[in-house]
């Protein structure tokens, strides 16, 4: 019996994928557990195992496809004995009985049906610059509608700003009985101009691209649409609130360089980065009431502090978790923070390395960036945001110092974490940051 592989669901929250690589081809034979694909998420490129031995039959999915649903079959194996070529033409048939799969269109450029329905030859007709060479001021809501009905746009009397065109002169040109295409003899000098003009595509929005601004248009990977969506989501459900404290690190940096020089046989190297990782777990034990989550009729009050580290990859943001690391040492959560780096940068997290996680951390402070405030990761209620350590000037018993400063911001999620829980979360991770032996109890 024909084995059908389907679009596998590779995380919790996974709808849809990119198939982004084949690793057989129609008629090799595979084992169970050979890899056969290699499917992009949101998150990282995933390996795709066969769970049974065969001949590849037939392949429905060519590599580089996108929004392929999960549960979508993708090939088909024919087993021992079994004909390749029937279970082909057989998986074909059947393949072809169900509705046709079309690409997703990509809603943030999909064209509008009413501009469908104008012919893209009409295009050409827009004219931007006049015979002389003088360019036609138009907006480019204008120049689309004026597309759409055939119109020089050139032949148009602006009333906008310094003469320009916009969407209501176009408007009163078609009411006055603008003709489909305009009249040769009326405006020869633009007729030339438009046809030697390339003609240019029509923007979906008057907020679309500028004619005389150069530009590359690029579509959004899975996991910039992700980032899209759920941060949007977090923005404008989840009512965010900042608080902010400043602690001096010159205790910690000697700290620090005295654990790496005990360290130094051992390959681990502390950073500034693996001390906050462990304050802030330390901070959430103290203070439980911050480890939480808001789920509707309930609260989720958790146990363990798994933090998730931010991570900057290539085009985009990725989350990996330490996991329990209220309960780990300076040296396993540098170990954990550098494995999980360099599977995120190499694309190869895996679900459990990034799912879950109880709060989060974004450190700009290695690219000199002093105070900035975070997006949530819903449905985390936290997430805190760290700046870079720099010398200041400070008052100790009444007179002026230099002290080593760095400013962390927390977002709290109002509906989990009031005001009063996240001001003592962080003076529990201030005092763990100042006095950074306690970490070490």
């Amino acid at each position: 019996m024909a084995v059908e592989i389907f679009m596998p669901a590779l995380s919790p929250t996974m709808e849809a994928g990119t198939l982004a690589k084949w690793l057989v081809k129609e008629g090799d034979s595979v084992e169970s557990g050979d890899v056969i694909a290699e499917i992009e998420t949101d998150k990282a490129t995933m390996e795709v195992e066969a769970i049974d031995e065969g001949t590849v039959a037939k392949i429905f999915i060519d590599e580089g496809s996108e929004d392929v649903k999960v549960g979508e079959i993708i090939a088909v194996l024919a087993e021992e004995g079994e004909d390749v070529a029937d279970v082909a033409a057989g998986s074909s048939s059947s393949a072809s009985a169900a509705p046709a799969i079309a690409p997703t269109p990509n809603v943030e450029t999909a064209t509008p049906p009413t501009q469908a329905a104008a012919p893209q030859a009409a295009a050409p007709t827009v004219s931007v610059t006049q015979g002389d060479g003088n360019r036609i001021k138009a907006s480019p809501l204008a120049k689309r509608i004026a597309s759409q009905e055939g119109l020089d746009i050139a032949a148009i009397a602006g009333t906008g700003p310094n003469g320009r065109i916009v969407k209501r002169d176009v408007e009163a040109a078609i009411a006055a009985g603008g003709t489909a295409t305009a009249a040769p003899s009326a405006a020869p000098a633009h007729t030339a101009a438009a046809t030697s003009t390339p003609a240019k595509a029509p923007v979906s929005s008057e907020y679309g691209p500028h004619d005389d601004i150069p530009f590359r248009e690029e579509k959004l990977s899975g996991m910039r649409k992700t980032i899209a969506r759920r941060l949007t989501e977090s923005k404008t459900t989840v009512p965010h609130f900042y608080l902010t404290v400043e602690c001096e690190l010159d205790s910690l940096l000697a700290q620090r360089k005295e654990l790496n020089t005990k360290l130094a046989d051992s390959g681990v190297k502390l950073s500034v980065n693996d001390f906050i990782i462990r304050a802030s777990a330390l901070a959430l034990k103290k203070v439980p009431a911050a480890n939480v989550q808001f789920a509707g009729d309930k609260m989720y009050w958790y146990e363990r502090a798994d933090v998730s580290v931010a991570v900057a990859v290539e085009g985009g943001l990725v989350t990996p978790v330490v996991r329990g690391a209220d309960s780990k040492g300076l040296s396993e959560i540098s170990k954990d923070v550098k494995e999980l780096a360099g599977k995120a940068k190499d694309g190869k997290l895996m679900p459990e390395d990034y799912a879950g996680g109880t709060f989060s951390i974004s450190n700009l402070g290695m690219f000199g960036i002093k105070e900035f405030s975070a997006v949530i990761n819903p449905p985390q209620g936290a997430i805190l945001a760290v700046g870079a350590g720099e010398q200041r000037a400070v008052v100790k018993d009444g007179a002026l110092a230099v002290a080593t400063v760095m400013s962390c911001t927390l977002s709290c999620d109002h509906r989990a974490i009031d005001g009063a829980v996240g001001a003592e979360f962080l003076a529990a991770f201030k005092g763990y940051i100042e006095d950074p032996l306690m970490m070490l109890l």
